[in-house]
Order: structure tokens, then C-alpha cells, then sequence
């Protein structure tokens, strides 16, 4: 199985035995940051440095916000600042070549704390009037616009072989946010689709398209919660939403939310191949469960493998969720089961081999491993020893 591991920019540039080292675990590929959201992350190998703040939202290329593209818009990417400056991408990307790796971008769409503090007009507000500042609402034209906008620019650099893209679709409340103290009440699978449903001008609208009065909505997705609050076990999956809110109801709001998902991804592949050259790949990070949000949303397994080249697919918790996309039997497909090595964050480098066996066997045809500058020395030597086992 082809395997490829995530990497950013400044786990390389200025780390002359970086690209070597990736390549010595086994892996072909180098999926590469190219527009990412604010994080701080370790680098325990760096000459340099050992810890990265990026303090928000950036594409990590030069970006002209006066250019064609983003002159008539008043959403535009920023620049990175001393964390990822000049052409950070390019830099990295070229050294990761010479060591013999393919590079694909690695593209972060809907998740951007700056855009929601900038203009908090964009950002998805719950059924309470909460806004999270963190999530743009996808069903906003401007920020749809937007979006698509970035998909072409950030996944078709110089030299890529394809992309993947992330946070394409609904973000919701389950995201670390800065120092984040959201876990006190556990509120399942169906309370956090209600605390996900958004309520700006463009949802209203579309709830009322779909035959709902946005105001008995939100009130009724208060109304829903809580028991919850107060410490209700909640049914989880799908059929909880409908026991909580309706079956009428809830299938409504997820008609309108899958359809908006369905369309922005419709539009981001399209205008990614646009600008790319024969050949790209284009990938989405995806779970087969439409009305799930976050990093991988919820997408449709029949719709995303006739728009896309394939699915990357989270596999943290073991590689179940594959299942529903090698169901299709869509030959040529890319079915990437993306497991963690990082294992101070959950990940097992020790069971990769078992993982990825299993994973092949439900029928995945790549893998991904989360994230080679992340990990500790003793968690790539297990990567390493499970990769040649493969």
C-alpha cells in the first residue's frame, strides 16, 4: 500500500536531515501543508526551534490579495507570519522532492478562527446565538466563493501531484478552540449535530426553504437539548436527532445541510481542476456519516467518489469508516486510511501494521499517518519497522 505522511512546512526548512528522514520510514508520498489553521505544534528534531505557534489561519505561499483573484473580494487569505515566511511551501516542497518523495498539498478550508474574527459575520451561530468563530458557515455565498477560491490557489502549486482537502464542509462545536473547556457535559452524538446546526441569515433561509420556521427551530433544537444539559443519556447516532427534535424535523435540516456540503464540494473539486494539470489528484478528508462535521465531514460515499479521486478517512478509531466508501466498488479509487503516530496523541505506531492490514482488508488502497514532525524519535522507529513489515 502506498502510504504518505502529513508534514508541515517548518518541520523541514531549516532542518537539512528532515527530508531523509521522512523518506526513510518507507513512505512515497509527503502530503504537505500548504493552507492550515492556527496551531502550536512541537518539533523535536529541529536545529532550530522545538515549538511552532502559528497564530492564525494562513496559507504558507505568497499570496497577492490585490491579484485577480482576490481583489473584489473582502474574504482573502492572509500570509503566514515568522512561522512559515516567504514561500515556505515551495522551500519544503522542493527539498522533500530531492529526497525522492511525491508531494501533494494539504489544503484546510472551513476552519479559520481569523476569518471568524475579522468578519464574524461568516461564522456559524447555534440554535443559543452562539457564534464559533472558528467555523465558517458554508451555506454563506461570499464565503462559499471564498472557499472555493482557496481550494484552486492553495491545492494547485508548483509541482504538486495532487491535494487533499480538509474541513471541506460543516464545522461544528467538537473542535479544540485555543484552551478549550467544552468536554463538562457529554452530549453524544445527536446533541452535538443540534449544537452544530447554524442559524445565520443564509441557514434561516434555507430551513424556511425546506418548509421550517427558522424561530420554532431554533427553539425547538433548544428545547431538544435540554435534557441533555442536565445530564440525559443520549441515543446516540442518527435516530437520537430524530427522537430529540422529530423525524420530520431533523430530516429537514440534514436534507438542507447535505445538500449545502454536497454543492460547496461539488464547486471545490471543480475549480481545483480548473488550475490543475493533467493528472491531479484530488482528495477530500471525509467520513461516510453526512450529518457528522469537523476536520472530516459527513459526506455521501456514492456522490464524493463520482466528484473526487477518492476519500481520506479517519481511522483513530480503528479502520471501520472505509468500509461504506470501498462499498461502491468505484474502481480506481483512492481509499486512504489516515492513522495516527503520534503516540503522546492518542496514536499507536506499535499496531500500524495490524491497522493497515485491516484496513486493506475493508478495502483501503493508501495509507496516511498523522504526522512525521510531530512524532517522537521512538514513535517514527515503530512507524518505520511497521511500514517495512507492510
Amino acid at each position: 500500500m502506498k502510504a504518505s505522511t502529513f508534514v508541515y512546512p517548518w518541520d523541514v526548512n531549516g532542518d537539512p536531515e528532515a527530508p531523509e528522514r521522512i523518506a526513510a520510514l518507507g513512505v512515497r508520498q509527503a502530503t504537505l501543508a500548504a493552507a492550515y489553521h492556527s496551531t502550536r505544534a512541537l518539533t523535536p528534531r529541529h536545529p532550530r526551534h522545538r515549538i511552532v505557534t502559528a497564530e492564525h489561519a494562513a496559507v504558507l505561499y505568497p499570496t497577492d490579495p490585490a491579484g485577480p483573484r482576490w481583489a473584489n473580494s473582502a474574504l482573502r487569505p492572509h500570509p503566514a507570519g515568522d512561522w512559515a515566511p516567504g514561500d515556505a511551501y515551495g522551500e519544503a516542497a522542493a527539498a522533500l522532492e530531492r529526497a525522492g518523495l511525491e508531494v501533494h498539498t494539504w489544503v484546510v478550508l472551513a476552519h479559520n478562527s481569523r476569518l471568524g474574527a475579522e468578519h464574524p459575520g461568516t461564522s456559524v451561530v447555534n440554535a443559543y446565538g452562539d457564534r464559533y468563530p472558528w467555523a465558517p458557515c458554508i451555506a454563506q455565498p461570499a464565503t462559499r466563493a471564498y472557499l472555493v477560491d482557496l481550494a484552486a490557489e492553495a491545492a494547485v502549486r508548483p509541482g504538486a501531484a495532487g491535494t487533499e482537502l480538509e474541513s471541506l464542509g460543516w464545522y461544528g462545536l467538537q473542535h479544540l478552540h485555543a484552551h478549550d473547556k467544552t468536554s463538562g457535559v457529554a452530549l453524544g452524538d445527536a446533541g452535538m449535530y443540534l449544537m452544530a446546526l447554524c442559524f445565520c441569515p443564509s441557514c434561516r433561509e434555507g430551513y424556511a426553504g425546506r418548509g421550517l420556521d427558522p424561530d420554532l427551530l431554533a427553539d425547538s433544537v433548544r428545547t431538544a437539548l435540554e435534557p441533555l444539559w442536565q445530564g440525559a443519556p443520549d441515543d446516540a447516532g442518527w435516530a437520537g436527532v430524530e427522537k430529540l427534535l422529530g423525524q420530520e424535523t431533523a430530516r429537514a435540516t440534514r436534507a438542507w445541510r447535505d445538500e449545502t456540503a454536497r454543492t460547496l464540494q461539488e464547486a471545490a473539486v471543480a475549480a481545483v481542476r480548473a488550475e490543475a494539470p493533467e493528472g491531479f489528484q484530488v482528495l477530500l478528508h471525509a467520513d461516510p456519516v453526512t450529518y457528522h462535521v469537523g476536520a472530516n465531514p459527513g459526506v455521501d460515499p456514492a456522490h464524493i467518489l463520482a466528484v473526487a479521486d477518492g476519500v481520506v478517512v479517519p481511522c483513530a478509531d480503528g479502520p471501520g469508516l472505509i468500509a461504506p466508501f470501498a462499498e461502491q466498488g468505484r474502481d480506481g479509487a483512492v481509499l486512504a486510511a489516515n492513522f495516527p503516530i503520534v503516540s503522546g496523541m492518542g496514536g499507536d505506531p506499535g499496531g500500524l501494521a495490524a491497522g493497515a492490514a485491516r484496513a486493506r482488508d475493508l478495502g483501503a488502497t493508501e495509507l496516511r499517518l498523522y504526522h512525521a514532525g510531530l512524532a517522537s524519535d521512538a514513535d517514527l522507529e515503530a512507524t518505520r519497522k511497521a511500514l517495512g513489515a507492510l
